[in-house]
């Protein structure tokens, strides 16, 4: 296992992590930046299509990378567990978000060329 890549974090990255370089700490804290970043992003005046789906693979792509750090063995502490689980509550506000940027995208009258 390699040690985490935040300045300053000697904390060894879980195998579940490995791809990220980032303790579950560190993850957790760049996830739920991630996740309010791209809320804003798909405000009223949101992203294109393109970005949308760009989004929503992220959602899929962390929400199971978070799956595997929850039940891959490791021992949390509890404000870790609840820590993670506020990362799945900020994944799914952002499904949410994502899809009512969706629905408002379709209801506007296409734009002329």
């Amino acid at each position: 296992m390699a040690a985490c890549q935040a300045q300053g974090c000697k904390i060894e990255v879980p195998t579940a992590l490995g791809e990220s370089a980032l303790c579950v700490h560190h993850y957790l804290v760049w996830l739920d930046g991630n996740c309010a970043a791209m809320r804003r992003e798909t405000a009223p005046t949101g992203a294109t299509t393109a970005r949308h789906d760009e989004i929503a693979e992220f959602i899929r792509e962390h929400g199971e990378r978070l799956s595997h750090v929850a039940t891959c063995g490791l021992r949390l502490s509890d404000a870790m567990k609840a820590s993670v689980l506020n990362a799945f509550l900020s994944l799914m506000n952002l499904r949410e978000n994502l899809e009512r940027a969706m629905e408002r995208a379709r209801a506007l009258p296409p734009r002329p060329l």
